[in-house]
């Protein structure tokens, strides 16, 4: 037990050394840091979405200032090819005087890769990085090409309504571990932005966290105990977003086209998981699945129709579901039955 309280008490210390890092450059925005912070613990991918200018790009530029990792970025444009994200193989002369296939590796092969406004690209250069996000591998011409570990994929889009951009598919948001909404900041976060950037002296961020250190964490996290009762509960979550369960919600049954599938059950217990650890806990409750629940589930639903023409948000729909289905862990799960 000792030995526990320990690593939770070192791994506390390592988060707040960057949470502070992070917030001497970014302001407010509590609520996004955390959520890349946890994704981050969990080697899982986010998508940051919201209108320009409001600190996407810098928030994940601030990330790998903070920790000792490699770090690339991406902007996507209608003209990015495939290739532009993994590299290409390339005729080159040998030794010998002939002439050998040799591969160039592309930005992706990175720990931090920013995918910069990713939904302006088109759907196959958006494509080119299902295997990346999933498989940590590249293949090229037939060949495998592994990525540096660890490896963190921070996608930056538009709202869809905006000129320009295409919506990404179904199977490459399914990757992400969480979607993060990007909202605007308050008035007085809008003074601190104005005093902190249009002086002399610009704020910057050390780095404070080696990979060695961060590996450690990642594997911390995976340690930590989740009750049954808390995987039963994850598992009724998702079940209870998809329409075809007959106990799931009548708004869900009504207007969702399809619902969350086993990603994102695996979204919701490893990142309770990390939220314990985050808050000095070795085990995971239902109040750490219920907090994520939105931000690892939003993109994973899909509304039809009749919810589209109704101005539905998923987000609400989320909310439902969390306060139809029984919390108790002595109660049946009734979508089981």
């Amino acid at each position: 037990m000792a030995e526990y309280v320990e690593i939770v008490n070192e791994s506390i210390q390592g988060l707040s050394r960057v949470r502070e890092q992070i917030h001497h450059v970014i302001v407010g925005q509590n609520e996004v840091v955390e959520l890349a912070l946890l994704a981050l613990l969990c080697e899982g991918h986010v998508l940051l979405e919201g209108v320009p200018g409001l600190g996407k790009t810098m928030l994940v530029r601030v990330l790998g200032s903070c920790l000792s990792l490699a770090f690339s970025r991406i902007q996507f444009t209608p003209d990015l090819m495939p290739a532009d994200v993994l590299g290409t193989s390339m005729v080159m002369q040998n030794e010998k005087g002939g002439f050998d296939l040799r591969f160039e590796s592309g930005p992706v092969f990175t720990n931090l890769l920013l995918a910069d406004e990713i939904n302006r690209a088109s759907p196959k250069t958006q494509a080119a990085l299902l295997e990346a996000m999933q498989e940590r591998t590249v293949t090229v011409r037939g060949e495998k090409h592994g990525l540096p570990r660890p490896f963190m994929v921070l996608a930056t889009q538009n709202p869809l309504e905006m000129e320009g951009t295409y919506p990404l598919p179904e199977a490459q948001i399914d990757r992400f571990f969480f979607k993060v909404l990007v909202g605007q900041p308050t008035e007085v976060e809008m003074m601190e932005i104005i005093n902190r950037t249009v002086g002399v002296n610009v704020p910057y961020c050390q780095a404070v966290l080696s990979g060695e250190e961060l590996s450690l964490l990642q594997r911390t996290v995976r340690e930590v105990i989740v009750p049954a009762h808390v995987v039963n509960y994850a598992v009724r979550i998702v079940l209870g977003t998809q329409p075809e369960q007959i106990m799931a919600p009548q708004r869900i049954q009504q207007f969702v086209r399809y619902g969350a599938g086993p990603r994102g059950a695996q979204a919701l217990i490893h990142a309770a998981k990390a939220r314990a650890l985050t808050l000095g806990r070795f085990n995971a409750s239902l109040d750490d699945v219920r907090a994520i629940a939105r931000p690892a589930l939003r993109h994973r639903i899909a509304l039809n129709f009749d919810g589209q023409s109704e101005g539905l948000k998923v987000d609400d729909l989320i909310v439902e579901v969390l306060e139809y289905l029984p919390v108790d862990k002595n109660r049946p799960s009734a979508l089981a039955e």
